[in-house]
């Protein structure tokens, strides 16, 4: 098979059997794989999506995110040269917010693949809109060291035999993947593949002009709603990168409490008391996976990204959020309200301009954002009613939450 490139594999993840059923580590199975693709040029992709999925709900010890590195970075520099490690962007599983997976930041020794998602898994499901280049062009442009160097874009570039690969939702819809918009990120993932430091704002308007013969008006409505897509999705569904509040299975809607207690070891630890996942060197020790002045800004309760806040620390409801200046569930009612009013006036800009827009599609489009306005208030009135009834504490502009 002269055009064989070589394997993707995915082996101990996910009750998926690999080198872990025989003992072996790793690198001896994709090594062994590697040697009988070297004398043909062909490559080992060796996924590292690896982790426990029979965890106990009761062991707060236990840490998902910490997997990847855990199994991997032991091995750095034992991988035959035609084996590149495949990760996902995150530690967990391509959430609205999560921070860069730290066994991208740490290898140094071995081939590297960044693994992004252009199917909406957990974004929307190709249904809401959701621009993905915004998320990527954060991802690619975190700097690997913290110190404001050489951010991961660069880095990749700069190793020898580096790659990025997606996972594309491209199915039998008439316009490939389901919702229109949702086309802008299977068109950004190639504009990033050739130039890694484009700017999401270019990706979508190139975007616009090249899918729809219009006026300015048009394009600028839908460079506006994509760039500002992915911000309200956040908004109305898992608060501050808490993730993982969707239903399980489909992983499409709101179920708040739907892992909580699973063997999949996504947890939010919501009580009467506070929520999120304590990652620094009190709870799980995440933190300490990443580079330190990294490690340091992601310890700390000052310096943390605030939509980062509940992946790396369990905060009371009534704690004062050192940048917004509000208390915790104060902010979880407020972007999820935002949330649902972002949508509406993304929304009330299609309506302005649909008229330019052939009939199949228009109808398909108007059909979509009503079911991502009932979408984002059922995230809304769920998650705000959920953690009312955890808090106790009604939200302070008065807005309807459901006790």
């Amino acid at each position: 098979m002269p055009d064989l490139g070589g394997y993707v594999v995915k082996a101990d993840s996910e009750g998926r059997p690999g080198p872990f059923n025989y003992g072996r580590d790793h690198a001896d199975g994709a090594n062994m794989l590697a040697e009988v693709l070297a004398p043909h040029g062909g490559v080992v992709m060796w996924r590292c999506f690896v982790y426990n999925h029979r965890q106990d709900w009761r062991d707060r010890t236990l840490d998902r995110a910490r997997a990847a590195y855990d199994h991997f970075m032991p091995l750095d520099g034992s991988f035959a040269d035609n084996v590149l490690l495949q990760i996902k962007n995150g530690p967990l599983d391509f959430q609205v917010r999560e921070p860069v997976s730290p066994l991208l930041l740490g290898l140094r020794h071995t081939r590297a693949a960044l693994e992004l998602q252009i199917a909406q898994e957990y974004t929307g499901h190709q249904w809401d809109t959701y621009f993905l280049p915004t998320a990527w062009r954060e991802v690619l442009d975190l700097d690997v060291a913290g110190d404001g160097g050489t951010d991961l874009g660069q880095d990749l570039a700069g190793r020898s035999g580096s790659a990025i690969v997606a996972v594309a939702g491209v199915g039998r819809d008439w316009n490939w993947t389901g919702n229109t918009f949702s086309q802008a990120n299977l068109y950004g993932y190639g504009r990033l593949a050739w130039d890694l430091h484009t700017d999401p704002a270019c990706i979508a308007r190139d975007w616009a002009a090249a899918s729809f013969a219009g006026d300015a008006a048009l394009h600028d409505a839908l460079v506006r709603i994509l760039l500002n897509s992915r911000e309200a999705y956040e908004n109305y569904t898992a608060p501050l990168g808490v993730g993982f509040m969707v239903t399980p299975g489909s992983h499409y809607g709101p179920s708040v409490d739907g892992y909580e207690y699973s063997p999949w070891g996504t947890y939010h630890f919501a009580d009467r008391d506070g929520v999120g996942v304590d990652r620094t060197p009190t709870g799980s020790g995440y933190t300490e996976q990443y580079p330190p002045a990294l490690a340091a800004r992601y310890r700390s309760l000052e310096d943390c990204p605030e939509r980062l806040l509940l992946f790396f620390h369990h905060l009371r409801y009534d704690q004062v959020l050192p940048h917004s200046g509000v208390t915790l569930i104060q902010r979880i009612y407020d972007t999820h309200f935002q949330g649902v009013e972002q949508v509406r006036a993304m929304r009330r800009d299609w309506e302005t301009v649909r008229e330019q827009v052939p009939e199949a599609i228009r109808a398909d489009v108007d059909r979509r954002w009503q079911v991502q306005e009932c979408n984002a208030v059922e995230w809304r009135d769920q998650v705000c009613t959920y953690f009312l009834r955890h808090s106790g504490i009604p939200d302070a502009a008065g807005r309807t939450i459901f006790p």
